[in-house]
């Protein structure tokens, strides 16, 4: 039985439409949907990808001009496919700029063929009735109108899901199918037809066929979601509007962290250039610039674990460089080319010699589809189609020749690989300023030069990268805080005593001057390097972290009783290191702050700390004679447990999905890191000083992933109410349990916390590489006695490793500890 659309006399032909030969019956009829938003460059929800027209992919019969704009359309198969998919990843856009929120396919009747072209003469009816038969039935009804929120919709529904949808059988419409409809989708009443269920045999079958079409178009375009963590909207569950807020702070699977490396061949002074480019353009704060050195390419773990590529080396590149860094696109990866010769398939590189080094007029074609020409330096190299190659190549810039029409590509964009790997490839220099050319190039490109950094902007937004600007802001007064008033009073004595007569205590980076508010207030103004120590602060003075909430939850006999906190600081690192040795133990200092401008991370790491990230560096002291003395290297793994535990200890709590790895990381499950461990160590006479510094995503969900993301994933998954989380919160929790832990490992030694360690960390049965990517398998069994990673092997049986030093994943190219 056929559910029929109302009657929709305000719908109007479309002039030049082709209706003279009736559409093909193998063709799909859709009806698109667009809401009042147009596009812009700072959209939200657009995807920074490059924009499908849809009427270059369909054939537009008729329109409904009203609100919301709807229009009447049929495409292949094919390019329904590719349509389908434009719209999931949020880059399907209409010829009058707005933006589609809903495609439900439909029946396209005899009937109104007829009729349609009936309305093509200036005699015809200007009725059309009984346009459409819908096609919307539990799957349409399910996933194009929940569809209507496509971030949402591409979080909660896989291509698993499509499929087990569409192959659900369906039952007859009950009659009342139109009531219960207005009663699920209000919104839809009043705009001139009601899209109804339907489950008559044609729209089934065409249905099915539909769904395995986009399923098999999508498959390179869209990444498979883990299924244990997939969401499923069942009849029961709310609506993804009832959600709040969910798609603002959705879990982000791709969980890569925020590393662009850019590699150039060994060149510093090009990676100079590229990195002076570059943080002009993305926000610094949300992403982190390397050099990738040439056996690093070939010999590190970090495929994985890069946001962007960006080569940025001329010469030719070795076979073995050349299969990596498509391995890397192959499995997903982002690569942005500057003059590069990485040539994917469906593209090759033509010589023009002659331009290289030349300044040209290039022509790029905008997101929104507008053209602009500037000035710009060749390479001397355009690239060319290799129809043989495969791969899909999209065309973004040109190059003008000299005294002809003739045009060379000098940007593309092209896919790579099953997993959605990107390229956008450049035979121009689009990163080389004027200032670096010849006086008589210099005013050409000065020209052009605002128009270069938009390019380039545009091309590092459309690869994944956030490119809005903000500015480092200075660091801010540093408030002396206590637990007690007697606290208070002991750490501000030792400090006074290490102090100057104009109050200043020297720090390693800095210095401290000791100031009432009073004084921060009157002046006078402190000089550079200088920060105030504020003696006298409110507790209340800070509404980004709660003292009473501090003190609430810290259960300790001394660890975290005094503070310094600051709004915003360098690093809570630099506030402590020049004043470890100065402070006795049972004073229990500890640095916090709510934002960090240059935090630090493993090795030459840089650990980002925007707002809502808990960060803070505590003070410990241990005997080297005492159990975790002898084994030091234990603490780090203790404190990126006590964090662990911080949040899974709390009633309700106990299966967030938080883990460790090894040796000191929190992850969410296995899929993506959330907060880190730094320690570092001075040894005074038979006591180690040591200062734990450590960051944890908490309440924001960028860069990658916060603990209050997971929080609201579980209430959502297992309709419960659990209550989020504060910095101030975890940093006193998390504190607490680092001092029983140390408590315990002092009486009792490794095994007291193993059990527990073991329980958190996502490792066990690992498989795991010796020395390589490509060498010796082993499987990952425990921690021996002194913290190191203990594996198993057929050839060396059980032994212990340690990370060979690279920066990326410690978890990769492991070597043998040597025995002592």
């Amino acid at each position: 039985m056929h559910q029929t659309c109302d009657d929709l006399s305000k719908w109007t032909v479309l002039l030049g439409t082709s209706l003279v030969n009736s559409p093909e019956k193998d063709n799909i009829s859709f009806i698109i949907e667009a809401t009042g938003h147009r596009v812009g460059y700072h959209t939200p929800h657009i995807s920074a990808k490059k924009v499908l027209k849809w009427s270059d992919y369909c054939l537009p019969l008729a329109c409904s001009p009203d609100h919301p704009f709807r229009a009447l359309a049929q495409a292949s198969l094919d390019n329904f496919s590719r349509l389908g998919v434009a719209f999931i990843e949020d880059r399907l856009q209409l010829d009058n700029g707005l933006l589609p929120s809903k495609i439900v396919p439909i029946v396209l009747q005899e009937s109104t063929l007829s009729e349609l072209m009936g309305q093509q003469c200036p005699q015809s009816s200007n009725t059309v009735k009984s346009l459409c038969s819908s096609h919307t039935d539990k799957f349409g009804s399910d996933l194009f109108t929940d569809i209507q929120h496509p971030q949402c919709s591409k979080t909660l529904l896989t291509l698993e899901q499509v499929a087990e949808l569409g192959s659900t059988e369906h039952p007859e419409c009950p009659k009342d199918s139109e009531d219960h409809f207005l009663e699920t989708y209000p919104h839809m009443e009043g705009h001139g037809h009601h899209l109804h269920l339907s489950s008559c045999h044609e729209c089934l079958e065409m249905e099915n066929s539909t769904i395995t079409s986009v399923k098999h178009a999508s498959a390179e375009n869209i990444p498979d979601l883990p299924n244990e963590n997939s969401v499923r909207l069942n009849s029961g569950d709310k609506t993804l509007d009832e959600h709040e807020g969910f798609s603002g702070g959705g879990l982000n699977f791709d969980g890569k962290p925020p590393n662009v490396l850019v590699y150039t061949g060994g060149s510093q002074e090009r990676f100079n250039t590229i990195f002076q480019v570059l943080s002009e353009c993305i926000n610094m704060e949300n992403n982190i610039i390397y050099s990738l050195q040439p056996q690093e390419a070939l010999n590190d773990p970090w495929l994985e674990n890069t946001r962007l590529l960006v080569l940025a080396e001329e010469d030719t590149l070795t076979p073995q460089l050349q299969t990596r860094f498509l391995t890397f696109l192959s499995m997903g990866g982002r690569v942005l080319g500057l003059a590069s010769k990485l040539c994917p398939a469906g593209l090759g590189l033509k010589d023009k010699g002659s331009q290289s080094g030349q300044v040209r007029r290039l022509s790029f074609t905008r997101e929104d589809s507008t053209e602009v020409e500037f000035s710009v330096l060749a390479s001397g190299k355009v690239y060319v189609r290799d129809t043989q190659g495969g791969g899909q190549v999209e065309l973004w810039g040109e190059l003008r020749e000299d005294l002809s029409d003739e045009r060379g590509m000098a940007i593309v964009r092209v896919t790579h690989g099953k997993d959605g790997g990107e390229a956008v490839l450049c035979q121009v220099h689009l990163e080389i300023a004027p200032h670096k050319l010849t006086f008589d190039d210099f005013d050409e490109l000065k020209a052009s030069n605002s128009l270069r950094i938009e390019v380039l902007t545009e091309i590092l937004v459309s690869l994944g990268l956030s490119c809005e600007f903000g500015q480092t802001p200075d660091s801010s007064p540093v408030h002396l805080l206590a637990i007690s008033e007697k606290a208070k009073a002991n750490l501000l004595k030792c400090l006074r005593t290490h102090a100057d007569q104009k109050g200043l205590i020297l720090l390693s980076k800095s210095s401290l001057k000791i100031m009432s508010c009073a004084e921060l207030q009157d002046g006078p103004w402190l000089t550079d390097g200088q920060l105030a120590l504020v003696t006298d602060s409110s507790e209340a003075q800070s509404c980004q972290f709660s003292m009473e909430t501090y003190r609430k939850n810290l259960k300790t006999k001394f660890l975290g009783h005094t503070l310094l906190y600051a709004d915003i600081v360098t690093s809570t690192m630099d506030l402590l290191q020049g004043i470890i040795l100065h402070i006795p133990k049972e004073v229990g200092l500890i640095a916090i702050a709510a934002r960090q401008t240059q935090g630090k991370g493993r090795g030459r790491n840089t650990w980002l700390s925007p707002p809502g990230c808990a960060m803070f560096t505590l003070k410990v002291q241990v005997e080297l004679t005492s159990r975790l003395g002898r084994r030091i290297s234990f603490l780090q793994h203790l404190a990126a447990l006590a964090v662990v535990e911080a949040v899974c200890s709390l009633p309700g709590y106990e299966d967030i999905d938080l883990r460790v790895k090894w040796p000191n990381d929190i992850y969410y499950s296995n899929l993506m890191k959330l907060g880190g461990v730094l320690v570092t160590s001075t040894v005074i006479g038979s006591t180690f000083h040591l200062l734990i510094g450590c960051g944890v995503n908490v309440t924001n969900s960028n860069p990658t992933i916060c603990i209050n993301d997971l929080i609201q994933h579980y209430n959502i998954q297992h309709n419960c109410s659990l209550q989020q989380l504060s910095c101030a919160q975890l940093i006193a929790r998390t504190v607490s349990w680092l001092e029983d832990f140390i408590s315990r490992f002092q009486q009792e030694g490794p095994d007291a916390i193993l059990p527990t360690y073991y329980k958190r960390w996502l490792h066990s049965g690992t498989r795991v590489h010796l020395w390589s990517e490509d060498g010796l398998e082993a499987e990952v069994v425990g921690l021996d006695h002194n913290g190191f990673l203990q594996v198993y092997s057929k050839e060396h049986g059980v032994v212990s490793v340690e990370p060979d030093g690279n920066s990326f994943d410690m978890l990769k190219n492991l070597v043998i500890t040597k025995h002592h």
